[in-house]
């Protein structure tokens, strides 16, 4: 999960939650403003990690959706990248706790400090709508790069509304964050313009902020 993806204005980097001094509150803040437990075990469910697979979490926050797919697939080596430095402490120590190995990183979604062809599979839970769209462009060629053939690329966020209240709520968080392209559905597309395959939006879920979607997309053979 990523609201702790780093992103920049006016070349100061922004962190969780906006301020540093809030980062202690991100899970219990996730936790109330989405379905955080049912979302991530359906994510991970869909992505259905094998042994020996290598998986990247993207914006990993304070490391709920990382130490989860590292339990559910022990043999799988895991990393969790975000950019804020203070919330990648907390996901250690969080590892640490649930006694689950996990390589935290440092770095920028939209330049990912990997090879080409690095990863089976890549998540991004509530990580897109805090990137500009050129940083949100810039991200999902990177996440095309670093798949290996046949690999996917899983996402949890924002979505079309299914119905009034969600519009609604869509609008408020809207004010919030840049959560237009998934409102607006412009993602699948944005997916496939960055070479993703086979783009597919599995399920729905609706949330005091507005509905969102788990969406699957596959890197080229």
């Amino acid at each position: 999960m990523a609201l702790a993806h780093a992103r920049r204005r006016r070349d100061k980097y922004i962190p969780a939650l906006k301020y540093r001094w809030l980062s202690p509150l991100y899970d219990p803040v996730i936790r109330s403003a989405f379905r955080d437990e049912t979302m991530k075990r359906s994510l991970v469910t869909q992505a259905s990690v094998k042994a020996g697979h290598r998986v990247l979490d993207l914006g990993c926050g304070t490391g709920t959706l990382a130490i989860r797919i590292k339990r559910d697939q022990p043999d799988a080596f895991v990393v969790g990248l975000d950019g804020d430095p203070a919330i990648l402490r907390i996901a250690q120590r969080k590892a640490m706790a649930a006694g689950v190995e996990v390589h935290w990183d440092r770095g920028l979604a939209h330049e990912l400090p990997y090879p080409d062809r690095s990863f089976d599979a890549v998540f991004a839970s509530l990580v897109l709508h805090h990137l500009s769209r050129a940083n949100k462009v810039g991200a999902l060629r990177e996440v095309q790069r670093v798949l290996r053939p046949g690999g996917f690329f899983h996402v949890a966020e924002f979505g079309r509304p299914q119905n009034g209240l969600m519009a609604a709520l869509a609008k408020v968080g809207g004010l919030l964050e840049e959560t237009s392209d998934g409102v607006d559905g412009r993602l699948p597309e944005m997916f496939r313009t960055a070479g993703l395959s086979d783009v597919q939006e599995a399920r729905r879920f609706m949330s005091p902020l507005g509905t969102i979607s788990l969406y699957r997309a596959g890197a080229p053979p």
